[in-house]
Order: structure tokens, then C-alpha cells, then sequence
């Protein structure tokens, strides 16, 4: 009877690529069948994201509220040192007020750090309270490892973008500079420069949510492919499953802080450059 369970057990296990493909699954409005669909919303996406920004906005609104003037807490001046980095990095690269810009960055920055830091959670874990109830379902827990999300916030870094080039050089400045900016204001040289324009705008916002999402969705790849070493039912599979997954946890510590700077950097190098004319 026992052999007779062992072997059915070993029938319905899945394989590696079943076991890989399942983790990366979203739970999704519905299932996606072309390449783009926009009725399309991933929710643990959306979910994560929300609920990362919403914590982020309460430990900053936490430690703002109780600081103090005399002798800092540990964790107000680990707050206070991210702080300054922020605001001098702002300071080097926009040139013109910061009012706005420099608490932007530093939501982006926590922000994008909380939500990358969820990759440290085990990838069977919501998997596994799931069976606990008997559902079988898609989810994911890291919203940067999601293409969407990266992308979203990339589109929300290009309207700030095209909205700082607006206010700061107007609707006339920002036009002249579309055609006339490389190459020069020559009439020949009008519908090459918007090209080479446009194609800047695309390849700025595209680039910094894809460069994001391949990090991210890498080290989760390597989380998976570790976790499969655990699978296996020999005792260096195991010792290797918990050296291995230490080892690249430690690593993606830097990951995650690595590209939570990217992207604020990047934001930032983007907004400034809105602020200077060619």
C-alpha cells in the first residue's frame, strides 16, 4: 500500500519545468492568450504594490512624526541618512526647485526597495497556505518581477517627464526643441530630429522598466531553481538547497538595494535632463 502511495505521489508531482512555470503564473482576472491585452490585470501585482506603498508611507509618516531634534533613535537616523543621500544626489542632478522632485525620488526609492525585498520571501509560501484551503491558483508576491509593473512606473517617470519639459521650457519651447534639437533648427533636418526625439522618450522609459523587471525576474528564476534542489530526496540536494539559498540571499540583498538606486538615479537624471535645453 505504501509502495502503491509512493508511486502515485511520484505520478502527480510536478516536474521541474511544471514546477517553475506554475511559480511564475499570476493570479489573473484572466488567463492571457495574445502577447498584449490590457483587460488583462494581474491582482497579486496590484495588491503588492499598494500594500508595499502603503507601508512605505507609514514608516516614513511614523518616523516623521516622532522625531526629535536632540539625539536620534537607530532607526530615525537610518531614516535620516537615506534621507540626505536622497536629497544630495537631487541636488547634484536637477538643476531648478526640488520642492516636488526630491521627495519624489525617495518614494520611489523606498518604494521600489520594499517591493524588491519581497523576493526574500520563501516561493512555495502562499503556494502552500493556499493548499492549506484547497486552491490551487497563480501568485506571485514580487511586483518588480512583473514586466507590467515595471512598466507602469516607467510610464508614470515618462509623463513626469514630458510634464517638467512643459513647465519649465513651455508648450512652444518644448515643441521647438522636438524639432530643432540635435542636428539644428534647418527645415531638412525638422522631421530627423523628432524622430531621434521620440525614439529617446521610448527608449528612456522602456529601458528603465526593463531593466528593472530582468533583474528582478532573474534573481526569482535562481530562488526557484534553488528551491528545487530541496526537492530532491538525497542529502546533498538538501545541505546545497540551504548553501545555495543562503549564499544567493545574501547576494540579492545587493540586488535589491542595487536597483531600488537605479531607479530612483534614473528618475531623477530623467527629470533633470527636462530641465536643461539642448
Amino acid at each position: 500500500m505504501a509502495a502503491e502511495l509512493a508511486v502515485e505521489g511520484a505520478t502527480h508531482a510536478p516536474t521541474s519545468s511544471e514546477y517553475i512555470i506554475h511559480h511564475l503564473g499570476h493570479l489573473s482576472t484572466h488567463h492571457q492568450e495574445k502577447i498584449i491585452d490590457f483587460s488583462i490585470f494581474n491582482m497579486d501585482t496590484l495588491l503588492w504594490s499598494v500594500l508595499m506603498g502603503v507601508i512605505g508611507s507609514l514608516v516614513m509618516y511614523s518616523v516623521a512624526r516622532k522625531a526629535t531634534s536632540g539625539v536620534p533613535g537607530r532607526f530615525q537616523l537610518f531614516v535620516e541618512m537615506i534621507v540626505e543621500m536622497v536629497e544630495d544626489q537631487s541636488k547634484n542632478i536637477v538643476h531648478g526647485n526640488r520642492a516636488f522632485i526630491a521627495p519624489l525620488a525617495l518614494t520611489v526609492f523606498v518604494w521600489v526597495f520594499l517591493m524588491n525585498a519581497l523576493d526574500f520571501l520563501p516561493v512555495d509560501l502562499f503556494a502552500g497556505i493556499f493548499a492549506l484551503f484547497g486552491v490551487e491558483t497563480h501568485f506571485r508576491i514580487v511586483p518588480t518581477a512583473d514586466l507590467n509593473g515595471t512598466l507602469g512606473m516607467a510610464l508614470a517617470v515618462f509623463a513626469l517627464m514630458i510634464y517638467y519639459n512643459l513647465k519649465i521650457k513651455g508648450v512652444g519651447g518644448f515643441i521647438h526643441e522636438l524639432f530643432c534639437a540635435p542636428f539644428g533648427a534647418h527645415p531638412a533636418l525638422w522631421i530627423a530630429n523628432l524622430g531621434l526625439n521620440i525614439i529617446e522618450f521610448v527608449a528612456k522609459t522602456v529601458s528603465l522598466g526593463m531593466r528593472l523587471f530582468g533583474n528582478m525576474y532573474a534573481g526569482e528564476l535562481v530562488f526557484l531553481l534553488i528551491a528545487l534542489l530541496g526537492s530532491t530526496a538525497t542529502w546533498w540536494g538538501f545541505g546545497m538547497h540551504v548553501i545555495a539559498g543562503s549564499i544567493w540571499a545574501i547576494f540579492h540583498i545587493l540586488i535589491v538595494l542595487l536597483q531600488a538606486f537605479i531607479f530612483m538615479m534614473l528618475t531623477l537624471v530623467y527629470i533633470g535632463q527636462a530641465h536643461e535645453g539642448h
